[in-house]
């Protein structure tokens, strides 16, 4: 008996039905967008899941279409215009129509901006692989912060006072900027995406701000777009100064809100956990994405496949048949793949062009004739090798000089740069016409590792010295290696320039910078009653001395211990600047190392007691030595040769004097004559140098620091800002104590005052 349908009955079935309804209508939505909706704007494509309309995107996808100025932009009154977005590597390509952020020197040392290029929540932050940050200016330092304050990348630009912007000239041409490394222009990776970032600039050199033309600006970039637009963009910048050329960004974006979907309809890679389906196509697969300002997950379509994986079919095959150079042979498309082989009746490789052969008669005659061909140009060109040997020697014995030099070890040390090598490998024939064949009348002078003649290069005239090794063993070989190894990484205005070497001579040659003015042994030793180096010169060759080697011990990458600082190897050009020279005997010691165990090397006199019983070699090895040169410089004693009365050594002497307060008993007169209070600093440093324990010595740094304090008490340096705490002297200690020890807050002071 059936039981009649109840009105109760009847209202559950439709509600039932249009539940089901619903459901069909929530898995169709997510499936992809609505009918309707634009697929571009401004001739830009914008796939699923970005749209423009409401209902054509996922939460935060939504893009502006300015369909005035046929624009695509990223929200509403943004300044970030869509130029493309690739689905397949999860970016969105932009222009900044913002540009920069200005730089204007209003009398402080120091400022700050914000570069907003996103505002407000969304699935975007800049791309820290594709990106660079990018300052433009003279004299300017930039940083990129982040939301604490946190320092994320930065760099400084620099140009010459005075120095122009035009075409062609100055250090900050046209050609010197688009190099953008560090001369009017810096660039420098962002290791953290962000939506947007703070922006810190201090002004290294406020004084000589106004002497440049050089527009001073900061940018987010793609990678080697300022390359190409930088001789337009500065030209641009100089006639506005509100630099406004659009900048391209590259911007990464992950899905974190999809739409809802029952669980049984997830993808494989998505969280299941989240109800969530985000590649819905069937052929895709899901990636999560983890950082500090970015997290979700986006969709890639399978291998052989393309398209948009955010909707249902979005992924389709790819026709690799269709494809140039996959296959010469026959070629099947399957799904997600392909296969390729040979025709019927040939074999090979299918893959490369012209890799499948047909194997027939023809072939083995094929084979024949070119086998034939082939030995008879081996033996043709046996012949001409033959012929050609009696004119190869010479250049032969070159190369087997270029190979006992060690040239491949040489080529492997410059090789860093691609010019260098070629700029620094000299051929024999070039110095031999700079010197009229090493000529002795070109000889003007030599040192502890080799002869140095004057030459005239022929190419463009300059002069340069040139420096021979005086015997031809394997130890001068290391050592003229081990001294193009350290000079090629140094560019300091104290340090004689290392501009080439020629490897194609039994004994190696270099090729330096030529410093006409002599040593400053030569300068201080002078005969009677020929008066010596004025006091204030040898203060500042002092200075300038301690100021190359704190730069050697703390400004390379890796630490360099000269080993061999004596004033016979320190440099005057034409106008008394100080030079240090002959690195043959130098090492490099790893910053993480606190020193090094060598065979001992130096000049007597000079040499560090400490290196000299252990053998173990560290920048206080230096030290000593400096410390030994300032006594030469107060005394004009000759550490190597000088005895007291009681036969005591330079160092011995002259510390128990000042010990006693009778320095000046040793002390050369025009010194005591012409330096006044500062003598006693400079000797109270000389003996904290030369202290026995080399962890008591003060640092070169705090050295340089405490003779730069001196040249500022005398108005030598022109200081910015000067703070006179800051700037202190080694004076007020005990005679016995004799060095001040500085703490890193009052090194961090006044090495920020100071140029390198």
């Amino acid at each position: 008996m059936r039981t009649p349908a109840t009105p109760l009955a009847a209202l559950l079935l439709l509600v039932l039905l249009l539940c089901f309804s619903a459901s069909a209508q929530v898995t169709g939505d997510a499936a992809g967008p609505p009918p309707g909706c634009p697929t571009s704007c401004g001739g830009v494509s914008v796939p699923y899941p970005f749209g423009i309309d409401d209902g054509c995107h996922w939460p935060g996808f939504n893009l502006t279409c300015d369909r005035t100025r046929g624009r695509l932009l990223i929200g509403g009154g943004g300044t970030l215009e869509v130029v493309e977005i690739s689905l397949a590597n999860s970016t969105v390509r932009v222009k900044d129509s913002a540009g920069a952020v200005n730089i204007t020197y209003n009398g402080t040392p120091d400022g700050n901006g914000t570069w907003g290029g996103l505002t407000g929540a969304g699935p975007f932050v800049v791309s820290e692989t594709r990106n660079q940050f990018v300052v433009t200016g003279c004299n300017v330092q930039a940083t990129l912060l982040g939301d604490t304050g946190n320092v994320i990348a930065g760099c400084s630009a620099f140009c010459a006072i005075n120095d122009r912007w035009e075409q062609g000239a100055g250090t900050s041409s046209p050609a010197a900027v688009a190099a953008c490394s560090g001369i009017g222009c810096c660039e420098t990776p962002i290791p953290i995406g962000r939506p947007s970032y703070g922006v810190e600039f201090k002004w290294l050199d406020p004084n000589h701000e106004k002497d440049h033309e050089l527009p001073n600006a900061v940018r987010v970039a793609e990678r080697g777009w300022f390359q190409g637009a930088s001789a337009a963009l500065l030209n641009n910048s100089l006639a506005d100064s509100s630099p406004r050329t659009p900048v391209p960004v590259v911007l990464e974006w992950a899905v974190d809100s999809a739409p809802l979907a029952p669980p049984a309809l997830a993808t494989t890679g998505c969280p299941r956990d989240a109800a969530r389906s985000a590649c819905r196509s069937s052929l895709s697969s899901c990636r999560n994405v983890t950082g500090n300002y970015r997290s979700g997950y986006v969709c890639q379509c399978q291998d052989g496949y393309q398209g948009n994986p955010y909707v249902a079919d979005g992924c389709q095959d790819i026709d690799e048949c269709a494809l140039p150079g996959l296959c010469s042979g026959e070629c099947t498309n399957t799904p997600g793949g392909y296969t390729c082989r040979c025709p019927r009746g040939a074999r090979g490789n299918p893959r490369i062009k012209d890799g499948c052969i047909k194997s027939s008669l023809g072939l083995s005659v094929g084979i024949g004739i070119g086998s034939g061909a082939g030995l008879l140009l081996l033996v043709l060109g046996a012949i001409f090798v033959t012929r050609k040997i009696k004119h190869q020697r010479a250049k032969m014995l070159k190369q087997k000089f270029f190979k006992q030099n060690r040239g491949h070890l040489l080529e492997q040390l410059v090789s860093q740069k691609a010019d260098i090598a070629e700029r620094m490998i000299i051929p024999l024939v070039e110095l031999e016409k700079a010197t009229n064949n090493f000529d002795k009348a070109r000889e003007i002078g030599g040192g502890g590792h080799g002869t140095v003649y004057k030459g005239i290069m022929s190419d463009d005239l300059h002069v340069v010295a040139i420096k021979k090794s005086k015997v031809a063993v394997q130890r001068e070989i290391d050592e003229f290696i081990n001294e193009v190894a350290i000079l090629s990484q140094i560019n300091h205005r104290n340090v004689v320039k290392l501009f080439g070497c020629c490897l194609e001579t039994e004994v190696p040659l270099l090729v330096y910078e030529f410093i006409p003015n002599g040593t400053l042994y030569h300068h201080l030793h002078v005969e009677e009653p020929q008066p010596s180096l004025p006091w204030m010169d040898r203060l500042r060759i002092a200075t300038e001395t301690a100021r190359a080697i704190a730069y050697l011990h703390s400004a390379v990458s890796v630490p360099i211990v000269h080993r061999d600082i004596k004033s016979q190897n320190i440099l005057l050009d034409s106008t008394l600047v100080a030079k240090v020279s002959d690195f043959g005997a130098s090492r490099c010691i790893p910053v993480d190392q606190t020193g090094e165990a060598t065979a001992i090397q130096g000049t007597f006199g000079y040499l560090d007691p400490v290196y000299y019983y252990t053998g173990r070699l560290t920048e206080k090895s230096d030290v000593y030595s400096f410390g030994v040169l300032l006594m030469e410089l107060l005394t004009r004693k000759k550490p190597c040769s000088y005895r007291s009365s009681d036969e005591e050594s330079l160092v011995s002497y002259f510390t128990t004097l000042l010990a006693a307060g009778d320095l000046a008993r040793v002390l050369d007169p025009q010194v005591v004559e012409e330096g006044g209070k500062d003598v006693e600093e400079v000797a109270m440093l000389a003996a904290a140098c030369v202290r026995m324990e080399g962890d008591h010595r003060p640092t070169m740094r705090q050295v340089e620091m405490t003779l730069e304090s001196l040249h500022v008490s005398h108005g030598n340096i022109v200081a910015c800002h000067m703070d006179a705490p800051n700037y202190s002297v080694i004076k007020g200690a005990n005679r016995e104590e004799v060095s001040r020890q500085y703490s890193l807050e009052e090194e961090y002071l006044l090495s920020s005052r100071y140029p390198r």
